[in-house]
């Protein structure tokens, strides 16, 4: 089995060595950056599966890199740390999508439960997912691709497309409930977000046109299903 790979962002040169060593000692690929220009520069050239940001952090603080990853890989995990126990930090961290939150200082044992703990999870969710190919009609789905497969060629997914698109595929000719569609991809299922779904669902009926085999029908009040006609 492959080793989880970790990158670290943090301009303290003791902690961050400390942490390096510590993560890759328990068995995992661990990268560690000195700044936030440097997190993300290696972040564009390598796939990992959880980061470690500080916040507070030279060239490009912790924040601003963590929006930038999640805009580029919505699902990767992103655990902050900062020596401030502010709850305006805490409160930016989750609105930017953070996992875990853990304050300096902290002790090794502790932030390495956390970390097993989102990646058991995050692995599960990819389990559960399954296939990363899906067939309808005349199109193919290449989930960890990211895009569609039409008779007119390739069309790249925005996650959010990508996301949408492998569940009503999962559940060919059967019903999604609306809400449960919203939960599972967007959060939570305000109206906010169903405007949202709304849009990615009006993109993805646009690509599908190219079969009129296969179409998307809303289920008022209950949901919607992917159709595939004989």
């Amino acid at each position: 089995m492959s080793k989880s790979r970790l990158l670290v962002v943090e301009d303290d040169p003791n902690l961050g060595d400390i942490l390096q060593e510590y993560l890759s000692m328990k068995g995992y690929d661990t990268t560690l950056c000195r700044d936030g220009e440097e997190g993300w520069s290696k972040f564009k050239k390598d796939k990992f599966d959880l980061v470690i940001l500080d916040i507070m952090m030279p060239k490009k603080d912790g924040f601003t890199l963590g929006k930038e990853i999640k805009k580029v890989q919505e699902d990767l995990p992103i655990i902050y740390l900062t020596a401030k126990n502010l709850k305006d930090d805490i409160i930016e961290g989750l609105r930017i999508g953070a996992d875990d939150y853990i304050t300096k200082p902290f002790s090794m044992e502790e932030l390495l439960l956390r970390i097993a703990a989102i990646l058991r999870r995050t692995q599960k969710s990819s389990e559960v997912q399954g296939l990363k190919v899906y067939n309808f009609g005349d199109f193919e789905l290449h989930y960890d691709q990211q895009y569609i497969k039409s008779p007119s060629g390739i069309h790249k997914l925005t996650s959010k497309e990508n996301e949408l698109l492998r569940l009503l595929a999962s559940e060919l000719n059967k019903l999604v409930n609306r809400s449960h569609a919203l939960k599972q991809i967007w959060g939570d299922d305000s109206y906010f977000n169903a405007r949202s779904m709304d849009v990615y669902l009006s993109k993805i009926r646009k690509i599908l046109k190219e079969d009129p085999k296969v179409q998307i029908i809303t289920v008022h009040g209950e949901g919607f299903k992917l159709v595939v006609s004989e």
